[in-house]
This record gives structure tokens, sequence and C-alpha cells, in this order.
């Protein structure tokens, strides 16, 4: 894929999300906060689906990245055939050892785990199937059926059960149709593409790479995917058993506003993912160095903007609002898991340059220590000192702060790069300055007025003198490019 096709595709797929991110905003201020109780419900469902998932697709997504530069077009082909046969067979292997054990007593009232597993199937196949189309230069279109369609649908369940014209669980069975059709959707749209051949032997994909070293990567790329997921869900499985249902509603709405930061991340690292295995397949570091500081930076600089502007107006805004008592005691969460978000976002690719690596196994390690780190900490915010869901938050940005540090150190290690250099601590400085001199702005009775002109003055400002000092390469450049446009 050439660089202008991969930026075509970036800015599609940022467009993209930030409509699904834009249409999960306006479900979460005016309608999720009508029944916490039930988006607490679906949210746990969820998490259980993301747990599933990673069991089902055991680092066949992750094998197409790592592996696919290696082979002609006929053995591409063979690996997608076989990573889609593994999905189902392991599939129909976790829904016998479910049906087995809902059998003993003590492990009755799987109820919300058999309503994931068609979501958590769905989801399997839709990541083989996004992970296939960004091989091929295609990720725009599907993830405009992943991120669109579950979000219209959520809402509209919501409004069918508010009023009365379904259950909860009739809802949840709408929901689930929604993930199989999206994973249909994804797979026309692919297979017009791509054309995969479902066959059975596998002979000439064996011949080429060592089905033992296929095999080890990934089952490290799975406990890997599977540690993430339950270090990053960990919170909506242990606030309905530790608080209640509703609480895990009010997290969830926290999440889904401070998501709205990682739109831009989410794009590149999906996009630059077989850039990544490419350099480090062929021992180009310096480029790798470069590409990872350029990204970090670009990556920290819209994050920024965007928290700049909840920070100052998160609270003026709900204050408009007609559900703004329901929104009220998600601020404090929203705040902390945005400035996670943040930090994740501004140390760039670590976790992709570290899998695509020979020193994959590392993984393990960093996501081991985060459950830990985190499983510990909720307990402590939780149960000993009872504080709530800003608690969970809390432990959710600890647990960030020293995940990654442990895989920026192991880069540094190993590599002997960073994502930092000294541009990057004066961009730090800029925000840092920006929004220290914007909070403290007169305050006005209007909360409308000071909304807009505290976030404007922070957005102007930064945006002038960042483009002065040329901080940020990307961003001078397209300034500069508008600026000859209008110009001409």
């Amino acid at each position: 894929m050439s660089n202008k096709e991969t930026h075509k595709q970036a800015f599609f797929f940022t467009i993209i999300n930030y409509v699904g991110i834009i249409i999960g905003i306006v479900s979460t201020l005016f309608i999720y906060p009508k029944n916490k109780e039930m988006l607490g419900v679906f949210r746990y469902v969820e998490s259980l689906a993301q747990i599933l998932f990673p069991i089902m697709l055991l680092g066949a997504s992750q094998t197409l990245i790592k592996f696919g530069p290696k082979l002609d077009s006929n053995q591409e082909k063979q690996l997608f055939s076989y990573s889609v046969l593994s999905i189902f067979s392991i599939g129909l292997i976790l829904l016998s050892l479910i049906g087995l054990a809902s059998l003993l007593p003590a492990l009755s009232g799987f109820k919300y785990i058999y309503l994931a597993f068609p979501i958590g199937l769905s989801l399997a196949l839709i990541d083989l199937f996004k992970k296939q189309s960004t091989i091929i230069g295609k990720i725009a279109i599907p993830t405009f059926f992943d991120n669109i369609i579950p979000k219209l649908i959520l809402p509209l369940v919501f409004i069918l059960v508010l009023n009365q014209f379904y259950t909860i669980d009739e809802s949840l069975l709408l929901y689930i149709i929604s993930y199989g059709l999206i994973a249909i959707l994804i797979g026309i749209y692919l297979f017009y593409y791509f054309k995969p051949k479902l066959e059975f032997d596998f002979k000439s994909l064996f011949s080429e790479i060592s089905k033992k070293e296929m095999y080890r990567f990934s089952l490290f790329a799975f406990a890997g995917s599977l540690g993430s997921v339950f270090a990053f869900r960990i919170d909506s499985l242990m606030i309905p058993k530790f608080i209640s249902m509703e609480a895990n509603g009010a997290f969830s709405i926290g999440v889904t506003l401070a998501s709205a930061l990682a739109v831009p991340a989410t794009g590149i690292f999906i996009l630059y993912a077989p850039i990544i295995s490419n350099f480090i397949k062929n021992n180009q570091i310096s480029e790798l160095d470069l590409k990872y500081k350029e990204i970090s930076k670009l990556l920290f600089f819209i994050g920024a903007l965007l928290y700049s502007c909840i920070f100052l107006g998160i609270d003026n805004l709900f204050m408009l609002l007609p559900t703004h008592e329901s929104l009220t005691g998600s601020i404090p969460v929203i705040l902390i898991l945005g400035f996670n978000v943040l930090i994740n976002m501004a140390t760039g690719f670590n976790g992709e340059i570290i899998t695509y690596s020979k020193y994959y196994k590392f993984n393990l390690i960093a996501i081991g220590l985060l459950i830990i780190l985190n499983v510990s900490l909720n307990l402590l915010f939780i149960k000993v000192l009872n504080y709530g869901i800003e608690g969970v938050a809390v432990a959710s940005l600890i647990s960030m702060i020293v995940f990654n540090l442990s895989k920026l150190l192991f880069i540094y290690k190993k590599f002997k790069i960073l994502p930092f250099d000294i541009s990057y601590l004066k961009l730090i400085l800029v925000f840092a300055t920006v929004l220290l001199i914007s909070y403290y702005l007169p305050i006005l009775d209007n909360h409308l007025l000071n909304l807009i002109y505290k976030t404007i003055f922070c957005l102007s400002l930064n945006l002038m003198v960042i483009y002065k000092l040329k901080l940020v390469f990307s961003y001078n450049f397209w300034v500069e490019k508008m600026i000859q446009k209008l110009q001409f």
C-alpha cells in the first residue's frame, strides 16, 4: 500500500470512527442515562464477549500480519482459510466446554455467557476479516460496518425497551443479531477484493512457514490478547460484582466519552501494523525510530487538543443537558480515563513494536503485570477505601502508566529507541501552560458562553504556538498546504 493510499485510508478510518463516536456520545448524553442498570447489563455481556473472542481467535489475526509478508498470494489465502476454520473449530470446542461447565451446580447461571458467545464468535471473525482488509489496504468500509452498526443498534434497542416494546432479554437478542450482520457484511466486502478459497490442504503453506513457529507465535499472541482484554475489561466485570449494574452503566458512560480521544490512535495503529512488521523484519531500526517519534508526537498532539477541550468544557456541557443529573457523577471518571487514553496515545505503537519483533514474549510479562496491578488496585479502591467508580478509574490510570513505562523501557533496552525528543518535551510544556492559563480565565454566568470561549481560546492558542514553533511536522505540513491552496 502506497503512502498516499495509507493516508487516504487513515483519513476515512478516522472520519468513520468519529461518526461512530458522535453517535455514541449523543446516545450516551441523551438515551443511556435514562436506564443505567440496563446499560450496565449490556456492557457486562460485551465484556464477557470480549474475553471469549480472543480464545476463539487464538492469535490468528496477528499471525496474518506476522507471516503474511513471507507468503505468495496463494499461500496468503491458505493462511486466511486456515484461520477461519480454526475460529469455528475452537468456537465449537469452547461452546461444548461452557455447556459442560453449566451442568455443575456450583457454576450454574451461565445466562450471560451464552448470550455473549455468539457476539464473541462474530467479533473473532470481524477481527480476522479486518486484519486481512488492512493487509490489502481496504480498512475504511469494514470500519464503517464495525463501528457504525453497533452504535445505531444499541440506542435503538434502548428506545424500544424504554417504550416497553421489548424486554431487556429480547433486546439483547437483537443486539447479538447485529454483530452477526456486521461479520457477514465485512466478509462479503473482503471476499470481493481478496477472493479467498476455502480449502483443507495446507501443505504448500506449511512448506513455506514452520507450523511449530506459527503455533508458538499464535499462542503467545493469544495470551497477550486475552491478557490485554482481561486487563482493560476487568473494570466492567468487577464493578457489577462489587458495586452494582447501575454503577457499571455510569462507568461505561465515562468510558464511552473518554474513548473519543483514542480514535486517531486506533486507526494509525491498525494501518501502520504491517509497516512496523516490515521495518522489524528488514532490521530497519533507524526508519522505525523516525516513525516511532513522528507518530507518537502526532497522536499526543491530537489527543492533548481533545483532552484540553474535555477538561475545560465537560462540566458546562453537561449543565446544558436535560440528563445532567445522571451525567454529573461520571465527570471524574471521564477526566481520569481521558488522561489514561492520552498517556496510551503519547507512547505510540510500542505494543506493536514488541508484538512483531522476536521479543514478542515480553508482552505476556507486561500484560501479566497490568492484570495483577489493575485487579489489586481495584480491590484496594473498591473494597478497602470505598472510592466507587472513581477509584476504579484511578486504578486503571496507575496500571496504564506502569504498563506503558515497562514497554518503553524494554524497547529502549532492545532497540535503543524512544518516542520522545526535545520537540516532544516542548509540546508537552506548551499544552500544560495553555491549559493552565485557560482554566484560570474568568468564569462567566452563562454555561454555553463559558464552554465556547474557554475551549476556543485554548484551541486557538495551542494551534498558533505549535505552528509557530514547528513542533509537529504533519500539522505544519497540512496547514501550509491549505494556505498554498487558498493563496492559489
